[in-house]
């Protein structure tokens, strides 16, 4: 886990711009406290800031290969790197002199070329310099998993993890343009869905694509993964739940590798997911340290139920405690880890327990991506309950839409009423859906009907007409909330506190068996999972195998009202965004939520982390010192 900045001229200047290279990658210390490290030639400037897990005193970036012919930039894990390595020696003679898994990627693409990608094993975003073929390489990851931004001007192209620091060598323009259209999807969606970013220069390269670019040309991509859903039948489900519970218990075996005086611990919610994480590590490493977050208020916290699974699995268990105060004096810094808005309010506690783990552990094991893939996410089961509406006709269907709309908000069905009067494609697009067209007219000044969020999700149902709904919509997350929100706010909230995260569901063995599984094994009207927690009833303690999911709950919905009102006011009142929200309509719904009864927290909170990510990246009103580093650091 570490953070890369690459810069490729249009016109073999590169020495022109290496001074801005190098100078862009103190914003990415976080990312990389034990070492950095740049090189050049004619047509590349590259840097790199380490954080070190595996070779710690070799494997040093960037990391020349076959005589200086490679120069590799990578951020990430490969997991199974010792077996890459063992194959590239055995079968085309592979030198290496190092013990690390760079190495593996760097050979593998001498030796395989771009195809090397599918045989990676991790999480990933790199750059490879060919000095004798005159050309980049790069890739990202299978599932999204380790960022990467690219810019291009007049000058070349740049890449980075952070896309801060490709601000910092954007000209005042680029950095003070926000893109409309992105911020209208963000206010819908509490993202910005890939590969646009809220900077109008600034795009993303997109999750599981590698990409090659020459001086003087432009990038080009090239998909090598589609997360597809192959469904298959399943003559005997009890070997079916032994595949899965074998293929998690192999992934977890290989997340967990590191060097011997690296410590790799576990986080632990209260749900089925993290748990079962957390019990398959402790088998490789009885003394594993497990970490939780919560919140002093009933409802919001699952500390409780953490430790009681901390005990039954008999893991040491540390736990983090935050408070409203906290919250509002760290969201400015936290927004400005982010690089983009995300507007979830369990980034926050994420943060923070990220924090305390970063004080015994270097790295930890989290359950991220197991809803997507095996069907954890309770708005999977609408299919289920929308069957009765598929039975009528389109005309009688929409006659029930129109109804729904007058009806008052906040009455029981109405949602039921316009869902059911819809289509899967119109009817879903994520697990977040914050402000309605209408909602945003008049707030948000720049709205644009011709934006919407099926601009997103469009081409996703098009590649599923052959799927039931309830798959479509986990593939739907798997290209947009999972890349968008879920992976974004573990990466960033985990490297703001030096902590690598490694995610043992988002495996390809894991993802090869669980995308295959029908979608009966996966959800019943009674639970979500299901294969998934008949799996692990050998490996999870009960009390958690039907527990249902609570995530890391925020109680906004409470402060926002209270303790949060005055600063949230302060948020609003003090931004200078005024060309793009209209001040007055915030502060109406901010005083509507107050008042009640209805609850619009999630709208305030998306409105203010927009605001404040504003007033630092576009505004530069906010000024942010990031802390040092609390723990030590090598040299």
């Amino acid at each position: 886990m570490c953070g890369l900045i690459g810069f490729l001229s249009a016109d073999g200047d590169a020495a022109a711009v290496a001074p801005a290279v190098e100078g862009a990658l103190p914003e990415m210390r976080h990312r990389g406290p034990d070492e950095g490290g740049v090189w050049q030639d004619r047509d590349v400037a590259i840097g790199f800031r380490r954080l070190a897990l595996i070779d710690l005193d070799h494997s040093h970036q960037p990391l020349p290969w076959l005589a200086g012919r490679y120069q590799l930039i990578f951020n990430g894990e490969i997991y199974n790197y010792l077996e890459l390595r063992e194959r590239l020696a055995r079968d085309f003679g592979a030198q290496f002199e190092t013990e690390g898994d760079g190495e593996a990627i760097v050979a593998g693409y001498h030796f395989l070329g771009p195809k090397v990608v599918r045989e990676l094993r991790g999480m990933f975003a790199f750059l490879i310099w060919d000095s004798q073929e005159r050309v980049l390489f790069g890739a990202r990851d299978w599932f999204g998993i380790k960022p990467l931004f690219t810019m291009s001007d007049e000058r070349g192209t740049f890449f980075a993890s952070e896309k801060k620091s490709l601000l910092d060598v954007a000209s005042p323009a680029e950095r003070g343009t926000v893109d409309a259209t992105a911020l209208q999807q963000y206010l819908t969606l509490q993202y910005v869905p890939e590969p646009a970013s809220m900077h109008s220069a600034i795009r993303r390269v997109e999750s599981g694509t590698y990409f090659t670019l020459r001086p003087g040309e432009t990038l080009r991509t090239h998909r090598y993964f589609h997360p597809d859903f192959a469904i298959r039948p399943v003559p005997d489900a009890d070997k079916l739940y032994r595949e899965i519970a074998d293929a998690l218990e192999d992934s977890v075996a290989k997340h967990m590798r590191a060097d011997p005086d690296i410590t790799v611990g576990s986080f632990l919610s209260g749900g089925i997911d993290s748990t079962a994480v957390a019990a398959l590590a402790h088998r490789h490493k009885p003394d594993l340290l497990t970490f939780t977050t919560g919140f002093e208020r009933e409802g919001y916290s699952e500390i409780d139920v953490a430790a009681e699974s901390a005990a039954a699995i008999g893991v040491r268990h540390v736990t983090k405690v935050v408070t409203a105060e906290e919250m509002m004096a760290t969201l400015p810094l936290i927004v400005w880890y982010l690089d983009d808005p995300v507007a979830d309010p369990a980034l926050v506690p994420l943060y923070f327990i990220a924090r305390e783990a970063r004080k015994h552990v270097k790295a930890v094991l989290s359950g991220e991506g197991a809803d997507e893939l095996f069907g954890g996410y309770t708005i999977y089961k609408e299919p289920i309950s929308l069957r009765p509406f598929e039975r009528l006709p389109k005309g009688v269907r929409r006659g029930l839409g129109h109804v729904s709309t007058r009806i008052p908000e906040g009455t029981r069905g109405k949602d039921l009423l316009r869902r059911g009067a819809i289509g899967i494609e119109e009817r879903y697009y994520g697990n977040a859906r914050i402000f309605r067209p209408d909602e945003m007219q008049g707030l948000y000044k720049r709205y644009d009907p011709a934006v919407s969020y099926t601009d997103v999700t469009r081409d996703l149902y098009d590649r599923t007409r052959h799927l039931d709904d309830s798959t479509r919509m986990q593939y739907v997350d798997l290209f947009t909330w999972l890349r968008g929100d879920i992976l974004v706010k573990a990466d960033k909230m985990t490297m703001a506190n030096s902590l690598e995260l490694r995610v043992p569901f988002l495996d390809t063995e894991v993802y090869a068996i669980g995308s295959a599984i029908p979608t009966e094994l996966k959800l019943t009207k009674e639970t979500t999972k299901y294969a998934l927690r008949r799996a692990l009833e050998l490996i999870v303690p009960a009390h958690v195998i039907n527990r249902p999911k609570l995530g890391f709950p925020v109680p906004i919905r409470h402060w926002l009202k209270d303790v949060m009102y005055e600063w949230a006011r302060a948020i609003i009142s003090d931004s200078q965004a005024d060309e793009l929200i209209d001040k007055q309509a915030a502060l109406q719904l901010l005083d509507a939520h107050r008042a009640g009864p209805h609850d619009y927290s999630r709208k305030i909170w998306t409105l203010l982390v927009f605001l404040l990510w504003h007033g630092i990246f576009v505004e530069e009103r906010i000024a942010i010192t990031p802390p040092e580093p609390v723990y030590p650091v090598r040299v």
